[in-house]
């Protein structure tokens, strides 16, 4: 996304994270003894879940922290030491489970993991632009179409796998979205692909009438806007999202948040990492639920991955077509018969993957082929 104007504080996010948690335990307790009962999932077709995390960088993912970056004030904000406490350590393999715990003790065992450059397993985006409308995009409909060039580009003309899902008997009424980011109504097409979409300031209330979903559309209408009215915080998407999950059991689901992005183009790489961390934690969450729950145990696949990619050095804060490495990105795919794709773990053998592939690849492992009046990037495997 493009940089918006603040002066946000990462103490002030985390006493709102702390307080929607805090409230939303306690009333998910309470939901609980009032038998709001959850109906489990009976449909035994495959479940997918998408997650982005906007413009994390396949540096931090494969590397950890960058100690260039980490020693620089202009970046650390006068606290390195925070950053060598929290995320800094001598070896690589370190590094990697200190900043994402989850990627790298389940994903990286459990999963595979795409885009690791330093050992010439390359993911790049196929859209010239290298920015976050034309990359998500890319990553719903297979199909990098310049023509998408602006964040603010209207209403998506081209069909996306979500939609393509929604159409099939397995999956209608099933499918959902949320993520922080208010252009994805745009991105999604919500009123043409025929599922709910809740971005930005919208509630979950809006389709989900419970005491938590209420008191969760009105904390995020209290919640401090660091981002002003376009992006909430991401703590609000996930705990909207995580409500939706185990009140309704959707069986496709996009989660989106966008954190990772804003701070870094704000320059501050504490809350950049931070916010990664947060994300890694999420992940961790999500995938604990789906393994512990009927319907989802084993019949779920999970893709991770991000929009675009940002910049070396001083230009790690920005993005686009004119900025060096904006194109490089990575992936992650997590869920039952990953072999038939290659073998699990961190991949490492030398190959060039692209965004517009993630379509094709994740709706065939689904066993509903993604098919749309435009091209569609081929899927990674045969």
């Amino acid at each position: 996304m493009n940089l918006k104007n603040s002066s946000a504080l990462l103490a002030t996010s985390t006493l709102v994270a702390c307080f929607v948690i805090t409230l939303f335990s306690t009333n998910h307790v309470q939901a609980q003894t009032k038998n709001t009962s959850v109906k489990e999932t009976t449909n035994d077709a495959p479940n997918l879940i998408v997650i982005t995390t906007d413009g994390f960088r396949w540096q931090e993912v494969f590397n950890g922290m960058d100690f260039e970056l980490a020693n620089q004030k202009v970046f650390n904000h006068g606290d390195s030491s925070y950053l060598y406490k929290k995320y800094g350590a001598a070896t690589v393999s370190e590094r990697q489970k200190l900043l994402l715990p989850f990627f790298w003790n389940t994903v990286a065992t459990q999963g595979q993991l795409y885009g690791n450059r330093f050992k010439e397993n390359k993911v790049n985006v196929a859209n010239p632009h290298w920015f976050s409308y034309p990359g998500y995009n890319e990553i719903f409909t297979g199909y990098p179409d310049s023509i998408i060039n602006s964040n603010d580009y209207p209403p998506n003309p081209y069909s996306n796998f979500l939609g393509f899902l929604q159409q099939q008997k397995e999956y209608k009424g099933k499918v959902v979205a949320f993520a922080a980011w208010d252009a994805y109504d745009r991105i999604l097409n919500e009123a043409v692909s025929g599922f709910p979409v809740i971005n930005g300031f919208e509630s979950v209330s809006s389709i989900l009438k419970d005491p938590i979903s209420e008191n969760l559309s009105n904390l995020l209408k209290d919640s401090y806007q660091p981002f002003k009215k376009v992006e909430c915080l991401d703590v609000f998407t996930h705990y909207q999202a995580m409500h939706y999950l185990k009140t309704k059991q959707p069986k496709v689901m996009y989660i989106s948040y966008g954190e990772t992005d804003e701070w870094a183009h704000h320059g501050n790489y504490s809350n950049y990492l931070d916010a990664a961390h947060q994300v890694d934690a999420w992940l961790n969450d999500i995938w604990n639920y789906v393994q512990n729950t009927k319907g989802y145990k084993n019949n779920t696949y999970i893709l991770i991955t991000t929009d675009h990619g940002r910049g070396f050095g001083s230009e790690w804060t920005t993005h686009g077509a004119d900025v060096k490495g904006a194109a490089n990105i990575w992936f992650a795919l997590l869920g039952p018969g990953l072999q038939k794709i290659g073998p699990l773990g961190e991949q490492t053998k030398t190959q060039q993957l692209y965004q517009k592939q993630l379509a094709a690849t994740i709706t065939k492992l689904l066993g509903h082929p993604f098919k749309a009046e435009h091209p569609i990037g081929e899927a990674i495997y045969k």
